[in-house]
């Protein structure tokens, strides 16, 4: 994975953290720690587009010079996967929980340079593989 998409995971994942949701991303360099239910953040899909006339996006203040600078570049329509995983001693409670959690910190905000277009949410399941519920 390029580090602009690593980047991106972690951009998230640090914002769900600071808004009291327990997240981690996908494939760590490091064990885990967690304790009690976790959003994992995956990259699902990118697609990149150009933005408009020779990739102009338009116009940012840069703050350290005082002055308005033209940005050039492609807008990307980024999916996310943000799998709730929780022990197997837990229960599909906690598993809500950290989805209400989760949806308020998607709700009231966002991460920032990133939109928020829609989330949704599945079923609790347990996931044999990992031994957590989903």
């Amino acid at each position: 994975m390029s580090a602009g998409m690593e980047q991106i995971r972690r951009t998230v994942a640090d914002y769900l953290v600071s808004q009291g949701v327990a997240a981690v991303t996908a494939w760590p360099m490091s064990p885990r720690k967690e304790e009690g239910p976790v959003v994992v953040v995956s990259l699902r899909g990118c697609q990149a587009q150009s933005a408009g006339f020779q990739d102009y996006l338009g116009e940012r203040l840069n703050e350290q010079k005082g002055l308005w600078e033209d940005v050039y570049g492609k807008k990307a329509k980024i999916t996310l996967g943000l799998d709730i995983y929780a022990g197997e001693r837990e229960d599909g409670q906690a598993v809500q929980q950290a989805f209400d959690q989760l949806a308020g910190a998607l709700i009231l905000g966002e991460p920032e340079g990133l939109r928020v277009e829609e989330f949704s949410c599945g079923q609790t399941q347990y996931d044999g593989e990992s031994r957590r519920l989903k």
